[in-house]
């Protein structure tokens, strides 16, 4: 009699089976020519375009940079608040994604039609502005006053690290330390 544990036990030893592509596999494990254990941070930097900046410098100087990656450590996300949401808004939004998709089937229709073309695309775009007005009003509404804002959401790193390969991090570490001697006394 086996007990739970012993079932729990043999789940994880047993191999995963292949599916039609095969293995599957951690991203780490499958991503071609990234190994994160031979990686090894060879600089880090505030923003993302410092460690652009410090890569295409390598690339510059004829570094292997297919050996290399840049990581963001400390991963946040910033949602920045737009404004308020009132139904008007939601109203007005609901029209304009509306009226991007009633052009959207106004031109399809448009390409088959023998009628006047300039026509079915007016006609298309105006329906489909009211109806989304009227559905963005009513999404809006039936929310009960909750998240009355618009936002827009952006992960940002804390910091971004130079990663290259073991065999390669000497080199990288050189040239990037006279990236930063040229960079802090230019002449």
């Amino acid at each position: 009699m086996t007990t739970p544990s012993d079932d729990s036990a043999a789940a994880n030893a047993a191999p995963v089976p292949a599916g039609p592509a095969g293995v599957p596999g951690l991203p780490a494990e499958t991503a071609p020519g990234f190994d994160a254990a031979a990686r090894i941070p060879v600089a880090t930097y505030p923003d993302y375009v410092s460690a652009q900046r410090a890569v295409d410098y390598l690339s510059d100087n004829k570094f292997p940079v297919q050996q290399t990656a840049i990581v963001g450590t400390d991963l946040r996300l910033v949602e920045n608040v737009l404004g308020r949401l009132t139904v008007g808004r939601a109203a007005l939004a609901g029209a304009a994604s509306g009226a991007w998709f009633g052009l959207f089937i106004g031109l399809l229709f448009g390409i088959f039609s023998d009628s006047n073309w300039f026509a079915v695309i007016i006609v298309t775009v105006l329906i489909g502005a009211v109806w989304g007005t009227i559905f963005g009003a009513i999404a809006h509404a039936t929310t009960g006053g909750r998240r009355d804002f618009t936002s827009r959401s952006t992960l940002q790193a804390s910091q971004y690290a130079v990663m290259v390969d073991a065999d390669v991090a000497a080199q990288a570490r050189q040239l990037l330390n006279r990236l930063t001697w040229q960079s802090t006394n230019p002449t």
